[in-house]
């Protein structure tokens, strides 16, 4: 049995915002939801949580339509801030769950131990308003998950975290899938997804482009990636007039070529040979989900690009 988005349809007026969206989402998936801004990620989720509803098509877990489900089965992190300025943090944690029927005393207690997780139980007394954009994120990803929803649904929760904030976000993802809960969340950071997401989906203006397996969705895009290492040449620079090369991306030791669908890989280690070069490294990938993004969508603005360095998060209620 799966979260099933069949066919959703919505429209503000003249403007279509999902147009026949359908894909589905299985139980214990971690799965990434990527779009430009608008194209129609938020307007989902919120379809999926009964706060619109859908001109036309259906949402169902296990079968059963979301609109008739308990409240307490999903657990929502919006983008905007949702905690009250004013309120102690452990309190209205307390609070939050108490909504969705959890008892004062288990609140309390699960709340101090997952400020605990994320470094920060010095935050229990102290007041929302007082409390970093960061830190604000952390209490509310607490919030959404204190009820222990069977499915949490997650707007942008990476977004203006730090490395060390990611990190720890990123363990908490991956305690809560082995738990066997599903969690979707949306970002602009491929690398997030390219290290969390089981599955993906993207949507452009509205309509689903593509929707698998991570590891399927990169495959399909035909263009593999060239990992070359040429000692005392990390630009290669003549790579670039190579037949087939479409972009060179240099790094400190190794740069990545992007390759036309076609062509051989095994011909740009060829061509390095032939300068009488010595290779350190040769590696074929398939395509990044950056690069797979933008040939589909064909913007960059939303994407935010891969780095190398660790990856931070927030939390939502």
């Amino acid at each position: 049995m799966t979260l099933a988005i069949d066919h959703l349809t919505k429209r503000y007026g003249g403007v279509v915002a999902l147009d026949e969206v359908s894909f589905s989402v299985e139980p214990g998936e971690i799965f990434g939801f990527l779009g430009a801004n608008g194209a129609g990620k938020t307007t989902t989720m919120r379809i999926v949580l009964d706060i619109l509803r859908a001109d036309s098509g259906a949402v169902t877990w296990h079968g059963r339509a979301s609109t008739e489900l308990p409240r307490r089965t999903f657990g929502y992190l919006p983008e905007e801030r949702g905690l009250y300025p004013r309120m102690r943090i452990l309190e209205q944690l307390v609070f939050f769950a108490g909504l969705y029927g959890v008892p004062s005393r288990q609140a309390r207690r699960d709340a101090l131990d997952w400020l605990e997780r994320f470094r920060v139980p010095e935050l229990a007394g102290r007041k929302a308003e007082e409390l970093s954009k960061g830190n604000q994120q952390k209490i509310q990803f607490i919030a959404a998950i204190l009820h222990e929803p069977e499915v949490v649904l997650m707007d942008e929760p990476f977004t203006g975290l730090d490395p060390v904030n990611v990190s720890l976000l990123r363990a908490a993802f991956l305690e809560l899938a082995a738990q066997g809960r599903t969690l979707i969340f949306s970002t602009h950071q491929m690398e997030v997804v390219e290290s969390l997401a089981d599955s993906i989906a993207i949507l452009d203006r509205g309509r689903l482009v593509t929707a698998g397996s991570t590891r399927e969705v990169r495959r399909r895009a035909g263009r593999p990636v060239v990992r070359l290492g040429v000692e005392g040449d990390p630009e290669l620079a003549w790579a670039k007039a190579l037949p087939g090369v479409r972009s060179v991306r240099p790094g400190s030791d190794i740069t990545e070529l992007t390759v036309a669908a076609g062509t051989d890989p095994q011909s740009i280690l060829h061509a390095a040979l032939a300068r009488g070069a010595t290779v350190t490294c040769f590696e074929v990938a398939d395509a990044s989900l950056e690069d797979v993004f933008i040939e589909l969508v064909g913007r960059t603005d939303d994407v935010e690009p891969a780095t190398l360095a660790p990856l931070a998060v927030e939390s939502a209620a």
